[in-house]
């Protein structure tokens, strides 16, 4: 028992350290290979890394309205990506399975995007409040597709352990899984917007707000929203390639977490090819297209529910 529980605990330590090492080394790729589509030099893929060591070495000013609820929103955000990093599968099983259910996953998924409203209305700058208010409407709309992802495989699976649920579970029916594919194309669709990036990322919108909930961080706070920010691709794609594309995670060691890395990579490819390649929705459009996806979602879900 004791050594099962060290095993989770350094699973559990293995995740966090791949997330602190490796989000902001996606970031450097993302950002390389927009540049090259969009015929520019660019920067250097270790730029973020410089980036949040420059943001970590500069004094914390405070400005807002409630630096107490700034600082506790910026470490929230930090806590929540973090924490759902231990509960995601990435190269192992879920490191901390046995101790958390499926609920729990929605409610830090859930989190990520609370923080990032509770910093824009500590702030209380006019560009921050509206920023808030637009993470506040595409909250409302896009978590609950993820909710209904999560949920989709509990039926499959019949069972809200993480272990069974983040293991393919669009996956686990005989025959054509129809819930599962469409679900598949949902979370596909989805992505983009779930961690922010264009033409998504309206609650930031630097050439309209000059980055919405962000405008008045700088310093340390501004560093641990700009790595949440960098982490979500990372976290969030292990968590969609978990439930929808678990081929190679029964691999030995470290093949299972190699076979992650390539997935993760070819997932930041088809994000930077997106943003490189679209103009910034409009919060009107944007509502639109998320409850177009939420609807699909729901169709999904009734699927599942008769066993499709």
């Amino acid at each position: 028992m004791e050594t099962s529980l060290a095993v989770r605990f350094l699973s559990g330590g293995m995740n966090i350290v791949l997330v602190l090492a490796l989000a902001p080394l996606f970031e450097g790729i993302l950002r390389k290979v927009t540049a090259k589509v969009q015929s520019r030099q660019g920067p250097p893929i270790w730029q973020p890394y410089y980036d949040l060591l420059k943001l970590l070495g500069k004094e914390d000013i405070e400005s807002g309205e409630s630096p107490a609820m700034q600082r506790f929103a910026s470490w929230l955000s930090l806590a929540a990506i973090l924490t759902l990093a231990v509960l995601v599968p990435m190269g192992t099983s879920p490191p901390l399975s046995g101790a958390a259910d499926a609920y729990l996953l929605i409610s830090i998924l859930t989190l990520c995007g609370v923080s990032t409203m509770l910093a824009g209305l500590a702030a209380g700058s006019t560009y921050s409040l509206v920023g808030m208010s637009r993470e506040m409407m595409s909250l409302m709309t896009l978590e609950p597709l993820m909710a209904v992802a999560v949920v989709v495989s509990m039926v499959h699976t019949r069972s809200m352990r993480l272990d069974a649920v983040l293991n393919g579970s669009a996956y686990v029916q005989a025959g054509l899984p129809l819930a599962g594919i469409l679900m598949l194309g949902v979370a596909i669709f989805a992505f983009q917007a779930l961690i922010g990036r264009l033409p998504f990322d309206i609650a930031e919108a630097e050439t309209e707000l000059m980055e919405g909930s962000m405008v008045e961080y700088s310093g340390p706070k501004l560093a641990l929203f700009k790595f949440t920010h960098m982490a979500k691709l990372m976290v969030y794609g292990a968590l969609l390639v978990s439930i929808f594309a678990p081929w190679g995670s029964g691999l030995p060691a470290p093949l299972n977490l190699l076979a992650l890395l390539v997935k993760l990579l070819l997932l930041v490819l088809v994000v930077t090819l997106v943003a490189a390649t679209h103009a910034r929705y409009r919060i009107d459009q944007a509502i639109r297209y998320y409850g177009g996806l939420l609807g699909l979602s729901v169709v999904a879900l009734l699927l599942a529910l008769y066993g499709f």
